[in-house]
């Protein structure tokens, strides 16, 4: 896999396009390697084909910009202090299973944490990565001519994790 870092607070539009653009050099070209583009974004709101806005709380005023795209899933806030991973993978060579793809993206991420002593587990019929009650990685996927795009976006900072956790801040910083 080529894994692609994008320094500082990446604009959503602009990864947006470059996902767009990875998808389309999948489609010509079946042979590509998989590419994760890895970013921190600036503060932004997205919400996928549902257009379920009921978790955006209607009737406030957002601080951030709100983008309708073309990934599974409610709205999920995206911002400093979170990396996101927005794998381009061809699903023709994973055997054309999106659940099963979502899963190896779940496992991915829990076993992540684990490298950094987090106890994280999914939750029957919840997409996405838990500690305790509290959600600490969110999962959207979308599927172009079997390209899979967008991905995931997991908290990394210490108020991401339940008060009780006892892991040292530290442990828990993105780099800029």
């Amino acid at each position: 896999m080529n894994i692609i870092r994008i320094p500082g607070l990446a604009d959503y539009q602009e990864t947006l396009r470059m996902q767009e653009e990875l998808v389309r050099a999948h489609q010509d070209d079946p042979e590509r390697e998989d590419e994760l583009l890895l970013l921190e974004h600036a503060g932004v709101y997205t919400i996928g084909r549902t257009r379920d806005y009921a978790s955006l709380h209607p009737g406030t005023v957002l601080p951030f910009p709100v983008h309708e795209i073309n990934r599974g899933g409610q709205a999920t806030y995206h911002g400093p202090g979170q990396l996101v991973g927005y794998p381009v993978t061809d699903l023709n060579r994973r055997g054309r299973d999106l659940h099963a793809y979502v899963t190896s993206l779940e496992n991915a991420l829990i076993e992540s944490c684990a490298r950094f002593g987090v106890a994280a587990r999914i939750r029957e019929g919840l997409v996405g990565v838990w500690v305790e009650d509290r959600k600490i990685a969110s999962i959207g996927v979308g599927v172009k001519k079997w390209i899979a795009m967008h991905g995931f976006a997991i908290n990394l900072t210490r108020e991401s994790l339940p008060p009780s956790w006892p892991l040292p801040p530290a442990a828990f910083r993105t780099s800029r």
